[in-house]
C-alpha cells in the first residue's frame, strides 16, 4: 500500500512515521507549506524549524520527502473564506476549512491522488465496516479532533489514515522521546491552521479595516464603550473589550448598525440558548440519514465534552433543541453531530442566526 504521510514537524504527525514503519509501510513524507511570511501580520513564522525537523525524520526513517506549496491555494481558498466570514460578522474556523479545503483537498488532487492513502497525525479514528468508512471518535477524549474534520467528504474519509488515534497523547510523548525524535518536546500547537504564530487582529485589521462602532449592555441598552469592529469579537468572548467593572461577555452582534452587545456577570442568562440553528447540514456517510425527533450529541466548539439533544426539523430549518442551555454559540462557527451511543460522527453544519 502506497501512503502519502503529511507531517508539520508536531510531535504527532511526526510519531505516525514510526508507527506506520512498524506495521510495515514505507511511507512518502510530504510538508505542505501554507504559512504565508510574506505578511507583516505573521510573527516567528516556525515553517523553517518544521521543515528540519520533518527532513530529519525523513532521514531517520529512511523516507522519501516532498515539500509542497499550498500558499495560492491556501490564500484563495481558507484565507479568502475567513475575511469573508468575519465581514459578515460571523466567526470563522480556519482550522475545519484547511482540513476539507487543503490537506484533503488541493493536496489529494495535486499529489495524494497517486497514493492508496494519506496519514496524518490527528486524534481520529477511521472505522471500516460492511457499510464502508465512518468516523470515529479518537481514544483521548481531550484531544481528540474529529470537531475538525466534520466538514469533510466521504469520499476524503474514505483515504485517510490516523496512526495516533487508538492511543493517548502521554503515549504519543512516550513514543517520540524512546525514538529520540527531536519534537518530542515540542508544545502543542495553539495557532490557526494557516496563520501559526500570528497576531489575529493584526491580520483582520489588515484585510476587513477598521469600523469603529457602540459596545452596549444588552439588558439595559447603556452604552459602554467603543469597539473597531464587530468582526474583531465572537460571541462567548469575555476578553480585551476594555471594559471595566466587569467580567463582562459578548452575547450579541448587530451587524447592521455596527454594535457589539455584552452582558455582565460570571453567568449571565443572556449568554446562554437552548437551540442551535444549522444552514448547509453535510453527513459523512451516504447512508447516514437524520429524522426530525432523533437524539444526538453534538460540539459547538472543540472541546473534550459533548452537548446532548433533539434533532428537529421545522419549517425548512434544522435545529439542534439542547437538554441543557449552552454558551457561546457563535453563528459562522460549525455543530458537529454525533450518535446518541456510538463515538460515531455523523456529520456538521454551519451555525446559523435564528430565523
Amino acid at each position: 500500500m502506497q501512503i502519502a504521510a503529511l507531517v508539520s514537524g508536531g510531535v504527532d504527525s511526526s510519531v505516525t512515521i514510526p508507527l506506520l514503519k512498524e506495521k510495515g509501510y514505507d511511507p512518502v513524507i510530504f510538508y505542505i507549506k501554507i504559512g504565508m511570511e510574506d505578511d507583516p501580520s505573521f510573527v516567528d513564522c516556525p515553517s523553517e524549524e518544521d521543515i528540519e525537523i520533518t527532513t530529519y525524520i525523513a532521514h531517520k526513517y529512511g523516507c522519501k520527502m516532498e515539500i509542497v506549496d499550498l500558499q495560492k491555494t491556501y490564500w484563495e481558498t481558507v484565507v479568502a473564506y475567513t475575511i469573508e466570514t468575519v465581514k459578515k460578522g460571523l466567526t470563522p474556523n480556519p482550522d475545519v476549512m484547511c482540513n476539507r479545503l487543503i490537506k484533503f483537498g488541493a493536496f489529494e488532487q495535486q499529489f495524494g491522488h497517486q497514493f492508496d492513502k494519506i496519514s496524518t497525525g490527528h486524534y481520529a479514528r477511521v472505522i471500516e465496516n460492511e457499510k464502508g468508512f465512518l468516523l470515529g471518535t479518537a481514544a483521548d477524549p481531550v484531544k481528540d479532533q474529529t470537531y475538525f474534520l466534520g466538514r469533510i467528504t466521504y469520499p476524503q474519509l474514505s483515504k485517510l489514515m490516523f496512526p495516533v488515534g487508538d492511543l493517548q497523547k502521554p503515549e504519543v510523548r512516550k513514543i517520540a522521546e524512546a525514538m529520540k525524535l527531536p519534537s518530542a518536546h515540542r508544545p502543542d500547537s495553539q495557532g490557526i491552521c494557516f496563520l501559526g504564530k500570528i497576531n489575529y487582529n493584526d491580520f483582520i485589521r489588515r484585510y476587513a479595516g477598521e469600523k469603529p462602532g457602540d459596545i452596549i449592555e444588552l439588558e439595559t441598552g447603556k452604552k459602554l464603550g467603543k469597539h473597531n469592529g464587530f468582526w474583531f469579537h465572537t460571541i462567548g468572548q469575555r476578553r480585551g473589550l476594555g471594559l471595566s467593572g466587569g467580567p463582562w461577555f459578548v452575547v450579541k452582534k448587530e451587524v447592521n448598525q455596527n454594535i457589539v452587545y455584552v452582558s455582565n456577570g460570571y453567568d449571565p442568562v443572556s449568554q446562554y440558548q437552548e437551540k442551535v440553528y444549522m444552514a448547509e447540514v453535510q453527513l459523512l456517510h451516504p447512508d447516514f440519514v437524520l429524522e426530525s425527533g432523533m437524539r444526538i450529541r453534538f460540539k459547538i466548539r472543540h472541546q473534550p465534552e459533548f452537548n446532548s439533544g433533539i434533532l428537529l426539523h421545522e419549517k425548512g430549518v434544522w435545529h439542534i433543541h439542547a437538554d441543557e442551555p449552552i454558551s457561546g454559540v457563535a453563528p459562522g462557527q460549525f455543530a458537529v453531530m454525533y450518535q446518541l451511543d456510538e463515538p460515531i460522527c455523523l456529520g456538521s453544519g454551519i451555525i446559523d442566526q435564528q430565523p
